[in-house]
């Protein structure tokens, strides 16, 4: 007890000795408080009270005070102040002058509820401010230019460490003093200073602090948010894995966190707009979020468990795309009730028409090669009906143009009758059966010979006999029908026609076409357009170069070509003898070992190195399959391509391309009416 009275005692000579040292140029200059801006310092009025023993009061008024008096006097009793003194803490006495604001110094702050507190202050050139317990803040103002120092003190046995960093001499001086004691020393710092004595750079809410220097960059107060967002990162993925796992009542724990940090973060997009309470929330999640680390597994574990998952997702779906491509084969096989309805409804009033009324007009012109001639091989009546009247209906002289529809028995009399029942005006049209072509057999025609041969007929019908890998689609019966290859003998199904532009059934013409025939072919026989940017359509993708034969006579990165709408020159296909070339390839191809089944294969080899490129616009591909195709490429084209599975006529049809189709039928017709057939 001695020893501590002896020490009060002691601590009351050394403030009484400052004081008189502070007071002495007061009264000096008047006895006023001195208030200078930035090169000077304000003292305002001040009690320095301690157990009863010392109560001064002072009170002065403003006055100028040099700065060199005021700094030689502090300095002569900062060291014993700093000795005597038990508890202090550095803090900032900020001026409310506008030209200090503006200066690089910083301040920052710990959460006092902590027990590592860092304290950053600055004060003006000379400042001293008194406070709680008789404790002196003080700043020592260094000359322009110095150096900032660091340099240890001792308080109650404790190390401690402050620099001071120096600006120049237009801005106030800085102390920063770094500091680590326990979070009721921090407390009483900030109880004993007055909120507009010391402005903090850094948000009382930020999660780490920051101690640094004036002059030097703090850490951004953005830092909270991404905190709080990298907390909401990891515990979706948490989320995730526990549930899969049955951690029910932490996935609720994890739940309820996250929405707690979400309503905190709302709309916020820097520290400063962040809750008090966010500090607290960010503590609850970080706890959840380390249950959850304990309760995963190791990340070995949860990676086996990911790929398995893969794996298994892979197979489901290649399992799933075999089976879409299979039924996507039977519906594109399959034929719709009401077109099933309609040959039969136009068979039976053919049969019941008089013969004088079975005969079609302008039959003089179906040879006259001066006209526009169209190819047309169908079994579908209103496939076959679409295509001829959106070519009438965009022709810019109708008279001029002529149409011969070949079809087998079944739908010969159909066809005939629905172009009886719907002329065409001044246009000639011409419907021949194709059992009517007694010099197409299988003495003539090899792959005829092949159609009807009892391996091929096994091939199509005894499905069980197929190849697990193939192509469904290579098993469609509508490769076993002759239509699909009378392409190849257009010279002798027209011997009077030296031009005849061939048109697939699942067409729609869009524009008048008669200035094809006007395009010089430059010697090919086959006018079409290439489709090489489409890497499918390459020649390796229909034949087989594994096959020398293949492989020494044509390009596998060749660009292949559609049918569908393409115009052949009949003159040069008989001079360079091309239904010969056809024949010669499909005898070596008996067997299917250089192509599957199909006609655009046959094609690519007969007419390779005889085909003229059209312009793109005149024949737009993939309607049938492909829904990205650009509306404009498909308003400007000549003719646009149903080809694929997606026929329009089908249910299966991409609907936003059905109304292409739909606007050349004429669904009040009779016929489609009674069959149902709607758009």
């Amino acid at each position: 007890m001695v020893a501590v009275a002896r020490g009060r005692r002691c601590r009351g000579v050394v403030l009484l000795l400052l004081l008189s040292s502070v007071l002495a140029p007061l009264v000096l200059y008047g006895g006023s408080p001195v208030s200078v801006s930035t090169s000077g310092l304000h003292v305002a009025s001040g009690v320095l009270d301690r157990d009863g023993e010392y109560n001064l009061v002072v009170a002065a008024s403003d006055v100028s005070l040099t700065k060199d008096l005021t700094i030689e006097r502090l300095g002569e009793h900062k060291n014993r102040v700093l000795s005597a003194t038990e508890d202090w803490q550095v803090v900032e006495a900020a001026s409310k002058n506008p030209a200090f604001e503006k200066s690089d110094a910083s301040v920052s702050r710990k959460d006092p509820g902590s027990g590592d507190a860092n304290v950053v202050i600055t004060e003006g050139n000379g400042a001293a401010q008194s406070g709680r317990d008789g404790v002196i803040w003080e700043v020592v103002s260094r000359d322009r230019g110095s150096d900032g120092f660091t340099q240890p003190w001792e308080i109650n046995g404790v190390i401690h460490s402050h620099s001071i960093c120096v600006p120049s001499t237009t801005q106030p001086s800085v102390i920063v003093f770094q500091e680590r004691s326990t979070g009721r020393l921090s407390e009483q710092v900030t109880k004993a200073i007055p909120k507009e004595s010391y402005t903090p750079t850094t948000n009382s809410n930020s999660a780490l602090p920051t101690s640094v220097s004036a002059g030097h960059s703090t850490t951004s107060p953005d830092a909270t948010i991404r905190t709080i967002k990298d907390q909401l990162t990891r515990a979706t993925t948490y989320l995730s894995l526990v549930a899969s796992r049955g951690n029910h009542g932490f996935a609720r724990e994890l739940r309820a966190r996250m929405r707690d940090i979400q309503r905190v973060l709302g709309d916020a997009t820097s520290g400063g707009q962040l809750p008090q309470n966010v500090l607290s929330k960010i503590r609850a999640m970080e706890q959840t979020l380390g249950k959850g680390k304990r309760i995963l597994d190791s990340c070995s574990g949860a990676l086996n468990r990911l790929r398995a998952t893969l794996h298994s997702t892979e197979e489901r779906l290649q399992s799933h795309k075999k089976e879409t491509n299979y039924l996507a084969q039977v519906a594109a096989k399959s034929l719709p009730k009401g077109l099933h309805c309609l040959p039969l409804r136009l068979t039976n009033e053919y049969y019941y028409t008089n013969s004088n009324n079975k005969k079609f007009p302008h039959i003089e012109k179906l040879e006259d090669p001066k006209l526009y001639h169209y190819a047309l091989f169908s079994d579908n009546v209103l496939a076959a009906a679409v295509v001829v009247n959106s070519t009438i209906i965009h022709a810019k002289k109708p008279a001029d143009h002529v149409f011969h529809i070949v079809t087998d028995r079944l739908n010969y009399a159909a066809m005939k009758m629905w172009f009886l029942a719907n002329p065409l005006g001044e246009a000639a049209i011409q419907v021949q059966n194709i059992e009517e072509f007694t010099w197409l057999n299988s003495t003539y025609s090899p792959v005829m010979k092949q159609l009807e041969s009892q391996s091929m007929i096994d091939y199509y019908f005894k499905s069980g006999q197929a190849r697990r890998d193939e192509n469904p689609k290579f098993r469609n019966p509508k490769y076993l029908s002759m239509l699909n290859h009378l392409r190849f003998y257009l010279p002798e199904i027209f011997p009077k026609l030296s031009k005849v532009l061939f048109l697939d059934d699942d067409t729609v013409v869009q524009q008048d076409l008669s200035a094809i025939w006007s395009i010089d072919l430059k010697g090919k026989v086959n006018g079409a357009v290439e489709t090489c940017g489409e890497t499918f359509h390459r020649f390796d993708k229909y034949l087989n170069f594994s096959n020398p034969l293949i492989a020494s006579n044509f390009d596998p990165r060749a660009c292949g070509w559609a049918y569908g709408m393409n115009v052949f020159d009949l003159s040069e296909w008989r001079r360079q003898k091309i239904t010969d070339v056809y024949h010669n390839w499909q005898r070596l191809n008996e067997n299917r070992i250089l192509w599957k089944l199909g006609t655009l294969p046959a094609g690519l080899v007969t007419f390779w190195n005889r085909t003229f490129p059209l312009h793109h616009s005149w024949h737009q591909l993939g309607l049938g399959y492909n829904p990205n195709i650009n509306e404009k490429d498909i308003r400007r084209a000549s003719v646009i391509h149903y080809n694929g599975n997606l026929k329009p006529w089908l249910e299966i049809g991409l609907s936003r391309y059905r109304k292409y189709w739909s606007k050349y039928v004429d669904f009040d017709q009779v016929f489609l009416r009674d069959c149902n057939i709607n758009p």
